[in-house]
């Protein structure tokens, strides 16, 4: 017997008369039952709007008459030989006070009908009535070993298919499919899988981002998170070498379940703005090859009272569902910023997002940046909830050469043509998003001249723009102060 026979089984046993189960694979639930059917001496039957109820524990003819809700639910509570009812896909008729009484009168009778109603569907909210007489069960989802039989499976059926050829495939990418596809469902994660070897008989590395998009499609979240499909290499970051040797130390005990080391939690970036700190969240994704997780504070808040809440634990929840991630949460100042109608909504937000950032269990990597180092709480701070904080500098001489190579290659230029040591020289106090925009503004100088981009072109634009550092010299130094001693160089 699998543990979810053996858990349920133990659930029906206690004799509550409604079990709540969310979730999209409804015939696993089915098969379920079905075969707990014999063990409890119990029929089960099945209803939906489609074909009335129906007996699963072997093949009969579904009741037609009883199609409509209020019939089904008259012709259960009439019955009296215990049994076990699936009431599938039954919330739309919950708004219904006539069929939550039906429900309620059953469930009070259950020691004189002994029936069990199971409520099976996707998305579930029990009426305040109703809750009392319940308990939810919870489907466990499948292990690594699960999932990668599911993929032989599903090669094995192509291979059928198409007169005994093979799935083209590596050790290495059928494990980084097989972790992409944890915390599926097993009808998901079939699904995804056959989905992507039909289409060209082979599990590669192309198929690593069409797996993401797939799963984050069955997240039906606020729009409060976001995929960020669009992730980077360290190889295309300038300096932050203390930042790189960190993340290069910990892959292995984030990735791998059984390391002996403690799996890291997440880090903390502060520092001037346009300094790479969201090029290096992007980084931490694209190394690790995971997803990127992009959660928007702006999109999270609701004028609704308890709605922006909620918010926030269903865009937990799906970084959760979508481990092992990175959780991209950028400018994270802007979650505790509580504005003229706030009514203390920053102060819960933060609240249940410490919280969760310190008991979670989920493989979820957090990356926060900050820019406004004065709205930080001591709570977000302090070790435990993040790893290390991290502070991202100006780039120095050697860097800004470095960055200004790696533009250039961006656009398929030789930067052994360049002066990049005199640009580097020239663009002191320039942060990496100054330089790219730099180079930028040269292309079009170049075209204008209509000739090829040169050294002098980009130092043209150098001489044209006035750094932030400058612009606002005083926020910038006050910012390196109160980083000296709390935080450490990315550098």
């Amino acid at each position: 017997m699998t543990n979810d026979q053996h858990d349920l089984e133990l659930l029906l046993r206690s004799r509550i008369p409604l079990v709540v189960i969310e979730t999209r694979d409804e015939q696993r639930v089915t098969r379920l039952f079905a075969s707990l059917a014999v063990k409890l001496a119990l029929p089960v039957m099945a209803w939906s709007t489609t074909s009335g109820l129906r007996r699963i524990d072997f093949d009969s003819t579904p009741q037609r008459h009883t199609i409509e809700p209020r019939q089904a639910l008259g012709q259960i509570r009439a019955t009296t030989s215990p049994s076990i009812y699936l009431l599938l896909d039954f919330h739309p008729y919950l708004e219904d006070p006539f069929n939550v009484r039906l429900l309620k009168e059953i469930a009070l009778d259950y020691h004189d009908l002994g029936h069990t109603l199971v409520l099976v569907s996707h998305e579930l909210e029990i009426p305040k009535e109703l809750q009392a007489f319940s308990a939810r069960f919870s489907l466990s989802l499948p292990d690594a070993t699960h999932i990668e039989k599911i993929i032989h499976d599903e090669a094995g059926h192509w291979s059928q298919a198409h007169q005994g050829r093979k799935v083209k495939t590596d050790r290495k990418t059928l494990e980084l499919i097989t972790r992409q596809l944890r915390g599926l469902t097993t009808s998901d994660a079939r699904r995804i899988a056959r989905t992507i070897i039909y289409d060209d008989g082979s599990i590669s590395d192309n198929d690593l981002d069409r797996v993401t998009r797939a799963r984050y499609r069955l997240l039906e979240t606020s729009g409060a998170l976001s995929v960020e499909f669009e992730t980077a290499d360290f190889a295309e970051v300038g300096g932050l070498q203390a930042l790189k040797r960190w993340i290069g130390l910990r892959r292995g005990a984030f990735l791998e379940a059984n390391h002996p080391l403690d799996a890291p939690r997440g880090i903390l970036l502060v520092g001037v703005q346009g300094g790479g700190k969201s090029l290096a969240a992007r980084a931490v994704a694209g190394t690790w090859r995971l997803p990127l997780l992009r959660l928007d504070f702006g999109t999270l808040y609701n004028k609704f009272f308890g709605e922006t809440e909620r918010n926030l634990r269903e865009a937990l929840g799906a970084a959760e569902a979508m481990a092992p991630c990175v959780l991209w949460i950028d400018e994270i100042e802007k979650a505790i910023a509580g504005g003229d109608y706030d009514s203390g909504t920053s102060r819960r937000i933060l609240g249940n997002l410490l919280t969760w950032m310190a008991e979670r269990k989920a493989a979820v990597f957090i990356v926060a940046t900050a820019n406004v180092i004065e709205q930080l709480p001591p709570e977000l701070i302090r070790k435990g909830r993040l790893d290390e904080i991290f502070f991202v500098d100006l780039p120095d001489t050697e860097t800004r050469a470095e960055i200004f190579a790696i533009h250039l290659r961006k656009r398929d230029l030789d930067p052994g043509a360049f002066d990049t040591e005199g640009l580097a020289q020239l663009a002191a106090g320039f942060s990496g998003a100054e330089i790219e925009q730099a180079v930028v503004a040269a292309t079009y100088l170049a075209r204008e001249d209509g000739s090829p981009l040169a050294t002098a072109h980009i130092r043209s634009e150098i001489g044209q723009t006035r750094p932030l550092s400058r612009v606002m010299a005083e926020k910038v130094a006050q910012l390196r102060a109160w980083a000296r001693d709390r935080t450490v160089s990315a550098n």
